[in-house]
């Protein structure tokens, strides 16, 4: 075959593929609504079953309920009759996604999904293409109706990912990652420059925040940017006082706050470091884009 057969064969697929998904939409009614009310209310587990390559397709579908906020398993079909059934009580709800209407297990279902399709993908008319793609995108419309229905969140999915990069992004806080006590790089108002730099030297974060000698209080922040733009006026930085270089009401962050939030915050600002407070501006740590890096937010 010529690269162009190949390519025309793709697109085929595709079409044909995408034309289901298409036919399907314009039969989305009623059913789909009862549906989602039952999968909402449920107060058992969503169970989904099926054989064959329809079998990883419910797998999938059980997944995606599962880490949407729908408890849910897959069970396999041949399984069920040799002890699975078990595994099933009065409180779960099994889903019937078919695509014969006039089926005995459309027939015997309380609702319906029709997830039926013109035509394979597949030349021969055999293999499972089409029909799966089907039952997968209803699965998927399913769970995200039903997400949006019971107001899940960030967090909650968070809470189903806890391992990995995005468990990581939507899990970790800045309190897990900042440095704290001796480790945050601090000067008081009125400390010559000279003294600002061997902290922000020993720490190395890159900045220094600056706090009001008697509140203890955050009044600016004095940074590597702000070092540059010192050096434009060459002052003695023997005698000159960080006040008069820093900037004052700087960007900060609380510590209960999302360490992704602290990154949207470096990048939307444009700078490096933060300082965490509390509501009252008291110093409670400090951290830069590399322990973001470190963390795995970014």
């Amino acid at each position: 075959m010529t690269k162009h057969a190949y390519i025309e064969l793709g697109l085929a697929v595709l079409k044909t593929e995408a034309e289901a998904i298409t036919a399907m939409s314009a039969r989305l009614d009623q059913s789909f609504y009862a549906a989602c009310d039952l999968v909402l209310k449920c107060e058992g587990r969503i169970v989904v079953t099926g054989m064959g390559k329809s079998g990883h397709i419910g797998n999938k579908i059980a997944a995606t309920l599962a880490s949407t906020g729908s408890p849910s398993f897959f069970m396999h079909s041949g399984e069920a009759s040799h002890g699975d059934l078990g595994m099933i009580t009065a409180h779960d709800l099994v889903i019937a996604l078919t695509g014969n209407p006039a089926s005995s297990l459309a027939r015997s279902a309380d609702i319906h999904l029709d997830v039926s399709v013109s035509k394979e993908a597949c030349p021969l008319g055999l293999a499972p293409t089409s029909s799966t793609t089907a039952t997968l995108a209803m699965g998927d419309a399913l769970a995200v109706a039903v997400l949006e229905a019971r107001g899940f969140t960030e967090q909650d999915f968070a809470l189903s990912h806890p391992g990995g990069h995005l468990g990581r992004r939507l899990l970790l806080r800045v309190a897990d990652i900042m440095h704290t006590g001796t480790a945050i790089p601090l000067v008081t108002s009125g400390t010559t420059l000279k003294d600002t730099l061997l902290e922000m030297t020993a720490k190395g974060l890159g900045a220094a925040g600056v706090v009001d000698a008697a509140s203890k209080r955050l009044v600016g922040i004095y940074t590597d940017g702000d070092l540059r733009r010192t050096f434009e006026k060459m002052p003695d930085i023997e005698t000159a006082r960080v006040d008069e270089f820093m900037t004052p009401n700087c960007v900060t962050i609380e510590s209960e706050r999302i360490a992704s939030e602290a990154l949207k915050i470096m990048h939307d600002k444009k700078i490096n470091a933060l300082m965490v407070v509390d509501r009252e501006l008291s110093v409670q740590g400090a951290l830069n884009m590399h322990d973001l890096l470190r963390a795995g937010v970014v």
